[in-house]
């Protein structure tokens, strides 16, 4: 185990080695990497930050529980409780057929309310489903609607269905975006690396000749892929956040015109970690591939 890291340490301080000989070559291959990934990135983060602003502006989707005209407390009691044991509300408000009248009175009907001899109005309740997946909506709506004693349920989710597909479009179209331009990049460290391969045959050849195995002389190549794929992956980052930090200000205007309190959010630690990761994979990959190839070539 000890011959191991010392063996990848080796390769890690001689990849970094060659990084470093070459400065302008490692800051442009960062930079087409890091430039390449943020795209994605910044789509990623766009829609997930158009959703929490479109929920701020639209407000939180709802589902109106109306009892029966001739309900019984019993079966509004009834309704109450399933209502608070239900683990998939994240709240509700009964809004009971009085105090809707009072709402019908300043909402500026009271004349044409007071004409009445008795109250139409039903007992209702305000359900605040978690989540906004249609198909939990769905659920709910079914399952109220047989209770005894509700007449109707009214479900407030086209809306909700409309930006859900349109989410899931963006997130497909970013994901695929994401694919084409991660098959680019490992093009490009692919090439990066058979350039090293190049440079450095004679180097190769008499390390063969001294009886240097074939994962000995891989290691930095692999190596020196994961960590150019790095760097680009903190460029991406970078760029991202460069980029929040100058649309922050805007953005919060344009929602301020609506009527909402939003600000830009980067990604965090976890989008972070996926962003830098991704970056790492597409370099190894990209070397693994070239490494392959190009010292088999040089077997024969």
């Amino acid at each position: 185990m000890m011959n191991w890291f010392y063996l990848h340490g080796r390769a890690f301080a001689q990849a970094l080695r060659r990084l470093a000989s070459q400065p302008l070559g490692t800051l442009l291959s960062a930079l087409v990497v890091g430039i390449a990934l943020s795209l994605p990135a910044a789509g990623y983060l766009l829609i997930d930050n158009v959703a929490s602003l479109a929920r701020g502006v639209s407000g939180t989707p709802e589902i109106s529980v109306f009892m029966k005209q001739d309900a019984s407390a019993e079966d509004i009691a009834a309704a109450e409780k399933r209502l608070r044991g239900d683990v998939q509300l994240a709240g509700y408000r009964h809004v009971t057929k009085d105090e809707a009248l009072r709402q019908l009175e300043k909402s500026g009907l009271g004349d044409v309310l007071g004409g009445l001899t008795a109250n139409p109005l039903p007992d209702a309740f305000i359900v605040t489903p978690r989540g906004e997946d249609p198909a939990v909506y769905d659920s709910l709506h079914a399952r109220f609607a047989a209770w005894p004693g509700v007449a109707h349920v009214q479900l407030d989710s086209a809306w909700v269905k409309r930006l859900h597909a349109l989410l899931g479009l963006g997130r497909s179209a970013v994901l695929l975006l994401a694919g084409l331009l991660g098959f680019a990049l490992v093009i490009v460290t692919f090439n990066t690396i058979r350039l090293q391969i190049l440079t450095q045959r004679h180097e190769i050849d008499v390390s063969r000749l001294l009886g240097a195995t074939d994962p000995f002389i891989r290691r930095p190549f692999y190596w020196f892929g994961s960590l150019q794929g790095l760097l680009g992956g903190c460029v991406a980052l970078a760029t991202v956040w460069a980029t929040v930090q100058a649309l922050g200000r805007p953005v919060a205007s344009l929602a301020e015109t609506y009527g909402a309190v939003f600000a830009l959010s980067g990604p965090g630690p976890l989008e972070s970690a996926a962003i830098l990761g991704f970056a790492v994979l597409l370099g190894w990959l990209g070397s693994a591939i070239s490494v392959r190839r190009h010292l088999a070539e040089r077997l024969r």
